[in-house]
C-alpha cells in the first residue's frame, strides 16, 4: 500500500521564502532563488546548450518546483525533454503557488504546473517537456528507478542538515542512474559530498558558487 504523502512543516521568511522546520533550511537562496538555479543547476550543467529530444534531467528535491520552471523557461528550442524529480515532503498547491508569487517572470509556465499540481498530478505535460515527480524517501525510491539521467540537479537541503539525501550510498546511486558522460551541479561544495561523488565515478570540479557562497560543486561522469 502506498503511504498517504507528507506535506512539509513550514515557516515564511519575509511572508515570501519558505522555510523547512525539519531541517531548518530555506527552499531557495535569500538572495534570488531564480538566479541561483540558473547559476547552480543550468549554469552548472551546461544548459540548454545540451538539450537536445530526449534529454533527461533529474533531481533530488523538487520543493517549489523552481528548478523545473526554469527548466521549462529556458527550452526555447525544440525537441522534447524528460524531468524527474525525487521528493520525500511534496508542497501543497497553497504553498506552491504562495512560494512561486516570488518570481513573476515564471508566470508564462508557473499556471500551468500549478493547474496540474492542483489536481494531485504527479505526471506533468507540458508542449516541449514531460515531468514525473516520485514521491517518496529518495534512498528507496531512487534506487528502484528505471530511468537514467543526462543531467542532475542535486538540490536537497544542506547536507549539515540533511545528511541522508547526501551519503556515499545515494551518491553511488546518482552516479549508476547517469548516461555516461552525464554530468551534476549543486550548490554545495562540502567535502564529504564531493569526496562521495568522486569515488561514486563523477569527475568532480569546485566552481564559483552563487550570491554569498564562494563555491558550488560540478562534475562529469568518467566511470560506470
Amino acid at each position: 500500500m502506498t503511504s498517504p504523502e507528507q506535506p512539509p512543516q513550514l515557516d515564511w521568511r519575509d511572508q515570501t521564502i519558505p522555510v523547512s522546520r525539519q531541517f531548518d533550511d530555506p527552499y531557495f537562496s535569500l538572495a534570488g532563488g531564480l538566479d541561483e538555479t540558473r547559476h547552480v543547476f543550468l549554469s552548472g550543467n551546461h544548459l540548454p546548450d545540451r538539450f537536445r529530444d530526449g534529454f533527461h534531467i533529474a533531481e533530488l528535491g523538487f520543493g517549489t518546483g523552481l528548478n523545473l520552471l526554469a527548466t521549462l523557461l529556458a527550452h526555447q528550442g525544440t525537441g522534447h525533454l524528460h524531468y524527474t524529480s525525487f521528493e520525500a515532503f511534496p508542497m501543497t498547491p497553497q504553498d506552491v503557488a504562495r512560494a512561486q508569487q516570488t518570481f513573476p517572470e515564471t508566470a508564462p509556465v508557473s499556471g500551468s504546473f500549478l493547474d496540474q499540481w492542483s489536481t494531485g498530478a504527479r505526471t506533468l505535460q507540458f508542449p516541449n517537456l514531460t515531468a514525473r515527480i516520485i514521491i517518496g524517501d529518495a534512498r528507496e525510491t531512487l534506487p528502484a528507478w528505471q530511468g537514467k539521467a543526462d543531467a542532475w540537479f542535486l538540490d536537497g537541503f544542506s547536507p549539515a542538515k540533511n545528511p541522508e539525501l547526501w551519503s556515499p550510498d545515494l551518491m553511488h546511486e546518482v552516479a549508476r542512474h547517469t548516461a555516461p558522460g552525464g554530468t551534476f551541479a549543486t550548490y554545495t561544495a562540502a567535502g564529504h559530498v564531493r569526496r562521495a561523488l568522486a569515488e561514486a565515478g563523477f569527475a568532480v570540479t569546485r566552481q564559483p558558487g552563487f550570491g554569498r557562497k564562494r563555491h558550488m560543486s560540478t562534475g562529469v561522469l568518467t566511470r560506470a
